[in-house]
């Protein structure tokens, strides 16, 4: 009884828990209070990353990372903050994995406007591509600016359909639209190129 008295009360919230450790330094305290959130990290990496075990790879590394970073940011809301840093993580994973940005075919009525499974663009030769590249990016400036900007976020910085509306202004039905006409538009221009 004695004891209890003079015994700290645990932290019960994640403001308690990310307070607790930037005082203390206790990776212990931190340890907990990232399990809380591991499912969450998980999901977000997987979504991204599209791989069980690069998935599991990018939790134990984002865990690594918070040591320090909680340390240095005075984090408000802990959820977002972890959601965001973990999808930043990802995001560096895709950026790492990829010099160039990954091009494969797609004809304009082979992508299901529904879906935002396949953010590929055109078919490029194995033999051939910087040179294809150099034209995909000359036919991408002679795109109307709408299309031009749609394409460039929907494919090469792989945004939703619902970041590329939000980011541009454009509502959901406009951006869908531009994308298959820049889609037409671009593999028209690239087949009369020499």
């Amino acid at each position: 009884m004695f004891l209890k008295r003079f015994r700290k009360p645990r932290p019960t919230t994640d403001a308690e828990f990310v307070a607790t450790y930037r005082t203390t330094g206790d990776v212990a305290v931190l340890g907990e209070l990232y399990e809380r959130h591991m499912e969450l990290v998980y999901a977000v990496c997987f979504n991204y990353l599209r791989d069980e075990d690069e998935a599991k790879d990018a939790v134990m590394h984002l865990f690594e990372q918070l040591v320090t970073d909680l340390r240095r940011h005075d984090v408000q809301q802990f959820q977002s903050w972890l959601h965001t840093v973990a999808r930043n993580y990802c995001l560096m994973q895709l950026r790492k994995r990829q010099s160039q940005p990954v091009i494969t075919s797609l004809l304009p009525n082979e992508l299901d406007e529904d879906t935002e499974e396949d953010h590929s663009l055109i078919d490029f030769s194995e033999s051939d591509h910087e040179e294809d590249l150099s034209r995909m990016e000359a036919c991408l400036q002679t795109l109307p600016a709408e299309q031009r900007i749609c394409l460039t976020l929907f494919y090469l910085e792989q945004k939703s359909y619902a970041d590329v509306a939000q980011q541009t202004g454009y509502g959901l039905k406009q951006v869908k639209s531009h994308l298959q006409n820049g889609r037409r538009m671009l593999k028209l221009c690239m087949q009369k190129q020499p």
